[in-house]
């Protein structure tokens, strides 16, 4: 039998905080609630980074739910990534029941449901929120062939269209842009590429014409475009005082995982990009949560993994705290567990030998403590219930404790087709982003530059074909006129006339009386 004060105490010692904080639930030891061992969160820390792990049916959204409910009544705003589509409740107030009241009553607590402020967000144009998009420009030329999964060449070719563009004042919106440059620099617009900036190879173009249109099959041509998202409309403040919750409904790109890393290291790097250095704050300026974190590492080649493990280690410093939801701690890269200070762990099945070594592996990830078999205990949590550490207002990890949670006081279940659609009618940014610009980009200055040097080659062979014309008939009348002139030369013309004109001038002649001896015959009356 454990010592009970004794584990009281460190639970005490461990997590009571000088500034603000809220509560996660209470201690546990041999199976049994101790009361008073509270098990508090320090919002201080909460730019530490975290993670959420269990397996399926064990509590994950409900922990999920709760942090986010006291980040927002602590205004600050929060961003979830709802890929299960079991989120949107927390708009709604939840209602009691007596598993609730019991469980409240362990930690001297009163329930009250509560609805949270939420806005509804979504990358689809047939769903309901705000449109979320940005531009391939944005994205840049780095960030954008880490996603495509592109060598050092075809990063350089990467990196040479968008200077290209750039200086031709040519925009690149969404990837029907980008697309048309690609076919542009490789066919009609090489020389005038490669005199300005080097030679291209037509193959290494290929391959990164084939790496778009795989984004565009995963649906990426839905994203890409303007107008473009403000990541201020991220870290609104509700007109009660609490942190707007986001929830980004992301539901169709389960299957889909290159569009949802994509998007989650798009909006990282636009975060870390518009927000200032902040240093040490008493509490961040934003929490994002990412439901089924794997989505984000799972098609994820190794310049990607790189690029998302530097954004997580730099962003803390912007005031923004990023959030694994996962269903095994081995979903998360080693290097980015590493960064994550906020650990809780719901219970893990063992089905398997294989299983068996992954919970080994997962209790070797938290701090030793004395008072429970962690990878024997992982197996037999209950619903509700977690293995919790995290870090303290001076950085240090605190006791391990098997924690009791609270209740979420929202929903725990979706809002229904009504509820969605009241919410969205009463958003100021659903009109904001709804509907689509489509400015004059690269696409169309292209295809007008194509077709004005199609109508100059067109004008130009259309002089060319009566110059040649004219020439030919040139040709012709000088070659008539030739022959006319060699046909009156001939000696036998020549007789042939002389004849007709002396038998015309004796006809002339007769006709007036003047010739033949017929004429004169009649004048002398010899008949």
């Amino acid at each position: 039998m454990a010592d009970t004060s004794a584990f009281l105490q460190q639970i005490k010692d461990g997590y009571t905080f000088k500034g603000a904080s809220f509560q996660l639930g209470i201690g546990m030891l041999d199976k049994t609630a101790v009361p008073d061992a509270n098990v508090l969160l320090p919002l201080k820390t909460m730019n530490r980074h975290g993670l959420i792990a269990g397996a399926t049916g064990t509590g994950k959204t409900k922990t999920l739910q709760v942090l986010a409910e006291g980040l927002s009544d602590a205004s600050i705003p929060v961003v979830l990534m709802d890929i299960k589509g079991d989120l949107s409740g927390i708009a709604a107030a939840g209602s009691t029941n007596p598993k609730i009241e019991e469980r409240m009553q362990l930690m001297n607590l009163t329930y009250k449901p509560a609805a949270f402020p939420v806005e509804l967000m979504t990358l689809s144009e047939n769903k309901k929120g705000v449109r979320l998009r940005a531009t391939v420009s944005e994205f840049g030329p780095i960030l954008l062939s880490k996603i495509l999964g592109l060598n050092d060449t075809q990063q350089g070719i990467v990196a040479m269209i968008f200077k290209f563009c750039d200086d031709n004042k040519m925009p690149l919106l969404d990837l029907k842009d980008f697309i048309k440059v690609i076919q542009y620099i490789s066919d009609e617009g090489k020389k005038e590429l490669e005199k300005d900036y080097g030679k291209i190879s037509t193959s290494s173009t290929g391959t990164i014409l084939r790496k778009v249109i795989e984004l565009q099959q995963q649906g990426a041509d839905a994203f890409f475009g303007e107008p473009s998202f403000e990541v201020d409309d991220l870290m609104r403040i509700s007109d009660d005082g609490r942190g707007m919750i986001s929830i980004i409904r992301v539901m169709e790109l389960q299957d889909r995982p290159k569009l949802f890393s994509t998007f989650m290291l798009s909006l990282l790097a636009e975060l870390y990009a518009t927000l200032p250095e902040e240093g040490d704050m008493d509490q961040p300026k934003l929490c994002l949560f990412i439901d089924e974190a794997h989505l984000v590492f799972q098609e994820a080649n190794e310049a990607l993994l790189q690029q998302i493990e530097t954004v997580i280690k730099l962003i803390r410093s912007k005031g923004v705290g990023i959030f694994f939801c996962t269903q095994n701690p081995q979903d998360v890269p080693a290097s980015v567990l590493a960064q994550l200070g906020l650990k809780v762990q719901h219970a893990l099945r063992a089905f398997t030998a294989a299983d068996r070594k992954v919970i080994k592996q997962a209790a070797e990830n938290y701090p030793e403590t004395g008072f429970y078999a962690v990878d024997e205990l992982l197996t037999q949590l209950g619903i509700g219930e977690a293995f919790i550490s995290l870090l303290n207002e001076k950085g240090i990890p605190t006791p391990l404790v098997h924690t009791l949670l609270v209740p979420p006081r929202s929903r725990m279940d979706i809002l229904n087709d009504t509820e969605v659609d009241e919410l969205v009618n009463k958003s100021k940014l659903v009109k904001k982003y709804a509907e689509t610009v489509d400015k004059e980009s690269a696409l169309e200055i292209i295809t007008e530059k194509l077709n004005e040097a199609e109508e100059r080659t067109k004008a130009a062979e259309e002089a060319e074909v009566k110059a040649e014309e004219a020439a030919k008939q040139e040709k012709e009348e000088k070659k008539t006129a030739k022959k006319e002139e060699s046909f009156l030369d001939n000696p036998m013309v020549k007789q042939v006339g002389r004849t007709a004109a002396n038998v015309i001038t004796r006809s002339l002649l007769g006709a007036l009386g003047l010739g033949g001896r017929t004429t004169r015959r009649k004048k002398s009356g010899w008949f």
